[in-house]
């Protein structure tokens, strides 16, 4: 095997090694859920790739969470309307009572 005459110089190994340089990955935007994806790849938030999801697993989370948060939305606009409601009767009991005294 061959053996270097001369040992290698610092400014040398430094030159060689300067064109050794990391990249940054290319990344886009899921259409699906938003989240920074990878290019040309699954989206590991949703499982989406391209025009349709890669995982019928994925897919199904998907939908459940989806159904999770619909209905998150229902009961909230639920009590929204329940504490309107509330408040109408409220207004009626005060004017009623007002009335009542003024009679």
């Amino acid at each position: 095997m061959a053996t270097p005459k001369k040992r290698t110089g610092k400014a040398s190994q430094a030159t060689r090694r300067a064109n050794w340089k990391g990249a940054v990955p290319a990344t886009t935007t899921c259409p699906n859920c938003k989240a920074i994806v990878l290019t040309h790849t699954v989206c590991p938030e949703c499982g989406y790739y391209k025009d349709g999801f890669a995982s019928i697993k994925k897919q199904e989370e998907v939908k459940a969470q989806e159904a999770k948060e619909e209905t998150k939305k229902t009961k909230k606009a639920k009590t929204k309307k329940a504490e309107t409601e509330e408040k109408t009767i409220e207004a009626e009991v005060v004017e009623e009572t007002t009335t009542e005294a003024k009679e």
